[in-house]
C-alpha cells in the first residue's frame, strides 16, 4: 500500500478537521507559537483535531497539546465519550523524570596470591 506523505502533495486525511497547509504549520510549529495558531481555530474545530492528532501514534503527544486549549465539554461533544478521557489526559500533571539508579559501588579486586609483603619462605 502505498501513502502519500504531507509534504508529497498528497490530500489530506478526509478526517482531518483542518486543511492540509493548517496542518503542517501546526506539525511544524515550535511550542511558543503553538498557542496563536491555535487561538485562530474555533474550538468546535480545535476539539476535533485534538481527537485527530490524539488518535494518530506519532502525533498523540500533540494531540494532548491541542486538547489542552479545549474544554471538558467542547471535547465530548466533538469526540464523545472518549473526549472526556482526552481531557484527563491532556491535564494530567507531567511525568516526573526518572532517576538513574546510583552506580554501584566497584568491588574489590581479589587476588589469590595475597600480599608478598607479609610472607617470608625461608
Amino acid at each position: 500500500m502505498i501513502q502519500g506523505h504531507p509534504t508529497s502533495g498528497a490530500e489530506a486525511d478526509r478526517d482531518c478537521p483542518v486543511p492540509l497547509a493548517t496542518l503542517g504549520e501546526i506539525y511544524r510549529a515550535e511550542p511558543e507559537d503553538l498557542p496563536d495558531l491555535l487561538d485562530a481555530l474555533p474550538v468546535e474545530t480545535r476539539a476535533k483535531l485534538a481527537g485527530y492528532l490524539y488518535a494518530k501514534s506519532h502525533t498523540h503527544k500533540l494531540g494532548l497539546v491541542v486538547a489542552r486549549t479545549c474544554g471538558k465539554d467542547d471535547l465530548v461533544k466533538a469526540l464523545g465519550e472518549i473526549g472526556a478521557v482526552v481531557h484527563g489526559q491532556a491535564h494530567l500533571p507531567p511525568p516526573k523524570p526518572v532517576q538513574a539508579a546510583p552506580a554501584a559501588p566497584q568491588a574489590r579486586k581479589i587476588s589469590l596470591g595475597g600480599s608478598g609483603a607479609k610472607r617470608s619462605f625461608d
